[in-house]
């Protein structure tokens, strides 16, 4: 009962977390393009978060750990096909291979920790930009912070958050995982999203 109660307050923190609009970034407060990215990156956590809450109330953390492996992907590829945006999820800490950011990403990431550590909430830390890359075609780019809640702790946590089921299946399906040791509250990542510009 304690750990469905603790599962559903996390479910809850996730979503007020994910629903949270921070003011929009300077010089992109009229663009309708940044509410339009901020409403698809906000709507994929929810849905993993449920996919994941489902799982592990089956075959508890070790179980959700394949899950999140293969979910995590296909709803970013969903939400793509549905919005127009390219998305995904990077993390300087990755644990998917495929999640590593490019350089822009990059920067924004380490932005959002240097914020975080000043006092900023996670849950509102976002960039929205418009960016000419090297072939100078103009590129709409959009990050989200994803902060890690409790539930996060005990696939993404310290080691002794970690269960052995757990340890050892990260071991088999992540040989080169990252993505270890967070704290709840500390940036986890980021959705990021991108699409030419208009």
């Amino acid at each position: 009962m304690k750990k469905l109660k603790t599962l559903a307050l996390a479910a809850a923190t996730l979503a007020l977390a994910a629903c949270t609009t921070p003011p929009a970034p300077p010089g992109t407060a009229a663009e309708p393009w940044v509410a339009n990215a901020r409403q698809v990156a906000t709507a994929v956590p929810p849905k993993l978060l449920n996919v994941l809450l489902g799982e592990m109330a089956k075959s508890g953390p070790e179980g959700a750990v394949e899950t999140c492996r293969d979910q995590a992907p296909a709803l970013a590829r969903q939400a793509s096909a549905e919005s127009g945006w390219s998305v995904r999820r990077v993390s300087l800490k990755n644990r998917n291979p495929k999640a590593q950011p490019d350089a822009w990403e990059r920067a924004a990431l380490q932005d959002f920790d240097r914020r975080a550590a000043a006092g900023a909430a996670p849950a509102s830390l976002e960039r929205a930009e418009l960016v000419r890359g090297a072939d100078g075609q103009a590129e709409l780019r959009y990050m989200r912070a994803l902060p890690v809640i409790e539930l996060c702790t005990q696939c993404h946590g310290t080691p002794e958050k970690i269960s052995p089921a757990v340890a050892a299946k990260l071991k088999v399906l992540y040989p080169q995982d990252q993505g270890v040791g967070y704290q709840v509250g500390e940036i986890r990542g980021a959705m990021t999203l991108r699409k030419p510009a208009p």
